[in-house]
């Protein structure tokens, strides 16, 4: 009964400290959000800025993974499965910004009947 007891509080720890560091998280996003009235998004950049707030969404992600949904007791094929879909996810944005200024009607010239080149 006590060894029970020991792992819901030791667990009601670490929910605990999650919740927090979600909270901070969540205050940081809000503060970067609003950095645009005092006007340093202009002086460190909106890339900046997303990637920071993209960063802090990532690490926030990762923590309710790990924990609320117990992705850190898992097996080792479910970080294999998790790594596949990130390279995929990667490689199609990827693809898609690689493919973003290629415009239909410029460079090579087709023909709209049949769509060979001309």
């Amino acid at each position: 009964m006590s060894d029970h007891t020991h792992d819901i509080s030791n667990h009601r720890k670490i929910y605990i400290t999650v919740g927090v560091i979600l909270l901070i998280g969540t205050l940081c996003t809000f503060a970067l959000d609003h950095f645009d009235s005092i006007n340093l998004k202009k002086k460190v950049g909106m890339l900046v800025a997303t990637l920071a707030a993209l960063a802090i969404a990532t690490v926030k992600g990762g923590f309710v993974a790990g924990v609320f949904m117990h992705l850190s007791n898992e097996k080792k094929w479910v970080y294999w499965v998790m790594g596949i879909t990130i390279f995929c996810v990667l490689g199609l944005m990827g693809l898609t910004l690689w493919g973003m200024n290629d415009i239909p009607g410029q460079g090579h010239q087709f023909d709209l009947k049949t769509g060979l080149p001309k």
